[in-house]
């Protein structure tokens, strides 16, 4: 097991963005609604309420709402103005309200409101406070686009000393913003003739709501009726939304905008909106998308005065409703909270074939000593070679990084048989080039090579997928739909014959190529604690044809042993609504034979869904398993950093806040960089009161995370994903996109690599 320190015991102060909530005499009531609503309506509800009621903010925590007042008169008469409220919001067309009756009903208030709901009423000060609290930071402006500092904040409440406490999180990110309107940006394109190709799909932001976000243009409504822009205008909540459903252009087109994952469609005029600069539409605004992504990195010191500067904003709106901002959750005041290894992770010992033991840092040397721990059963024999074909689409050749391949493979006690195919693309068309490829790779099989290696030229990096596809996925589906593993380098890569380039190059390269013909490079020499096995679960999913409703989707799991070492994948596609696995596709994808009378730990990407916790702990008490279910989220997670000289720096990977019992943040990359943190992951343990479901400490569930990340065969640089989620993610979007072997979805040998 991994030696775990609290920080205490270290040099280095640790700290977060989260802040305590201190607070006395707040001035909260409680009531409900009858019948009861839904979280989403109830939540939408209590945004709308905290908008409209002058000094007041209300939250919805089911089954109650909770309201809380600026001033001890801010809830005089709140039930007689009930009704007036309720047609308010009702007039303004929100979430079809107009069509509901409720009964309201004040409840005693508890004696000690839950820290959730102290957190949430401080979250919706922040979020409904007009005028907006926070600065926003200008980082670049250029041709009308500007890369802009912007705070973003949530509820967070964290355990100390085994009580929950309220909390926020105050971080920052950067956005992209056209200064030019979406009606500008229609008027003045060239394709203004093709509506439907220039704005469907475009993301968008709205001039008056940035609460909103960004949504997505799905509709468009072309010279609509003057009763349905009537019905829209007496709706709209501010005048600028009012007035570009009156303006010439309105009467021509509206679009209609779909915000996150509802689906209520929203339609505006398109003076109202400002498009959102992508990758894909950076070219059109007369700017560089890789410039763009250079301004977002934010430097320590410029981090450091963001999040005092967003303290102290924050402290000034809440102030107004009886909080105080606390210093924020760091390892000086709060030592027990955090933890890193005592050894760094990249020390932990590996094992490699014939017992030879080396660490992450020294894989190349387990592989020169020791060989592959595995071997695939095809190269039992090592004098059997792996027949590599190499297909060069570059017009230069590349013979003596060929030769140094060979001896690389070798070391590692491979033999290997070459096969080369070098074919011209010149004065072919794009259309012309992916059918040259296709008949050469056909032509390949005849050979049935292991493995192809692919020399592609550089302009095939930026080549648009939508618009035909690139060279690097047309090869990479061909072969694997033939069971066939690749291996693509760009040329550009390759153009320095220097020596120790491709020594770098071939670092990265063969253990990849090892891996992806079936063998196992390395496990973890310690078996790892808990669980017999570690699963890695997902669903990817893409919509069809860009109408709402169901969507392509495919649920994928990896299974990897107690050393951590894979065994196999297994793939199950199905049209699915919404982001549930259905029961019948969990109970494929585990199987009762291996399973029976083992202990699972199932990491999930992302959350568990609707009733997918209760199918799977029915699917293991019924084939006589145990569970151990994670969730491991990418995203919404507070930053973790050190301090040095009072200003922010990069923390090592490894290091970790225990938010509860139950949930952990964890940091898995390290930033080498004199800029940026890393995103860490938010780990939290399914806990429940069922015969087939065990709950472990969350300190040996994040010693676990940290350790699965070490077994990536196709780099030396460790993923941020645990190896089973990263792996399932992967397979299923090239399932997604129709990539994937015809006739294997179920294998052993880790393609994705």
């Amino acid at each position: 097991m991994i030696a775990v320190a609290t920080i205490s015991q270290t040099k280095a102060l640790s700290s977060s963005e989260i802040f305590r909530l201190n607070f006395s005499n707040l001035n909260i009531m409680c009531f409900q609604l009858k019948p009861e609503i839904e979280q989403e309506e109830g939540i939408s509800l209590s945004f709308h309420l905290s908008r409209i009621l002058p000094h007041i903010v209300v939250i919805w925590d089911k089954p109650y709402f909770y309201a809380l007042g600026k001033f001890k008169n801010s809830m005089q008469d709140f039930g007689i103005e009930w009704e007036a409220i309720l047609e308010q919001i009702a007039a303004e067309g929100i979430k079809d309200f107009s069509d509901r009756t409720w009964q309201f009903q004040e409840v005693q208030l508890p004696k000690a409101v839950s820290a959730n709901v102290i957190s949430l009423l401080a979250y919706q000060v922040l979020k409904t406070s007009k005028p907006y609290p926070f600065s926003s930071i200008t980082a670049l402006s250029k041709n009308g686009v500007q890369v802009r500092r912007e705070a973003k904040f949530w509820a967070e409440p964290i355990e100390i000393h085994g009580t929950l406490q309220p909390a926020i999180t105050l971080t920052m990110k950067s956005k992209f913003l056209l200064t030019k309107t979406l009606a500008d940006f229609y008027l003045n394109h060239p394709e203004k003739h093709n509506p439907e190709k220039l704005l469907i799909d475009l993301n968008v932001r709205s001039l008056s709501d940035d609460i909103q976000g960004n949504g997505t243009i799905t509709q468009l409504i072309k010279e609509p009726s003057l009763i349905h822009k009537q019905k829209l205008i007496e709706q709209a909540k501010n005048e600028i939304s009012k007035k570009a459903l009156q303006d010439d252009l309105s009467n021509k087109l509206l679009v209609a905008v779909k915000f996150g994952k509802g689906k209520k469609l929203y339609e505006y005029g398109m003076t109202a909106l400002r498009p959102c600069v992508t990758s894909e539409t950076a070219s059109r605004f007369g700017v560089n998308w890789g410039e763009l992504l250079k301004k977002t990195k934010i430097s320590y010191k410029e981090r450091t005065d963001l999040l005092a500067t967003y303290k102290k904003e924050a402290e000034n709106a809440l102030n107004n409703y009886g909080f105080e901002l606390g210093i924020s959750i760091n390892s000086r005041h709060y030592p027990e909270l955090f933890s890193q290894p005592q050894v760094p992770i990249e020390n932990t010992p590996l094992l490699f074939g014939n017992g030879f033991i080396s660490t992450q840092n020294k894989i190349l040397t387990g592989l020169s000593r020791g060989g592959v721990y595995r071997r695939h059963n095809k190269f039992s024999d090592p004098s059997r070679p792996i027949r590599i074909t190499v297909l060069n689409i570059c017009e230069v050749g590349f013979d003596d990084f060929i030769q140094k391949l060979k001896e690389r493979l070798k070391s590692y006690k491979f033999e290997s048989l070459f096969d080369t195919k070098s074919i011209s693309l010149k004065n072919l068309s794009d259309t012309q080039a992916r059918a040259k490829v296709e008949e050469v790779v056909n032509e390949l099989m005849e050979i049935s090579p292991e493995i192809v290696l692919a020399f592609l030229p550089q302009s095939d990096r930026n080549a648009d997928e939508e618009e035909g596809g690139s060279l690097y996925h047309k090869i990479y589906d061909l072969l694997l739909r033939r069971q066939i593993a690749s291996q693509m380098i760009y040329e550009d890569t390759l153009k320095n014959p220097d020596y120790s380039k491709y020594k770098n190059i071939l670092n990265q390269v063969v253990p990849g190529i090892l891996a992806k013909v079936g063998n196992l490079p390395f496990v973890l020499a310690e078996p790892l604690p808990i669980a017999d096995y570690f699963i890695g679960l997902d669903i990817s999913r893409e919509s069809k044809s860009k109408l709402a409703g169901t969507v392509n989707a495919c649920a994928s799991i990896r299974l990897h042993g107690k050393q951590g070492g894979f065994i196999r994948y297994r793939l199950e596609d199905a049209l699915i609504e919404g982001e549930e696995i259905p029961k019948r596709v969990l109970e494929k994808l585990l199987p009762a034979k291996e399973l029976e009378g083992k202990t699972v730990l199932i990491h999930r990407d992302g959350r568990f869904c609707g009733q997918e916790v209760a199918n799977l702990l029915e699917w293991a008490e019924a084939i006589g398993c145990k569970l151990i279910l994670v969730e491991c989220k990418k995203s919404g997670s507070p930053r973790l950093y050190n301090f040095v000289n009072k200003t922010i720096t990069a923390p090592e990977k490894g290091l970790a806040l225990r938010v509860s019992s139950t949930e952990a943040v964890l940091v898995t990359t390290q930033v080498t960089e004199e800029m940026g943190l890393a995103d860490p992951l938010r780990l939290t343990v399914i806990t429940a009161n069922h015969p087939a479901l065990i709950s472990p400490p969350i300190e040996q569930v994040v010693e676990i995370t940290l350790k699965l990340t070490l077994l990536h065969h196709g780099a030396l640089k460790m993923p941020r994903l645990p190896m089973p989620v990263y792996g399932a993610h992967k397979m299923a979007k090239l399932r997604l996109r129709g990539i994937y072997p015809s006739s294997m979805l179920e294998g052993d040998c880790q393609f994705w690599h």
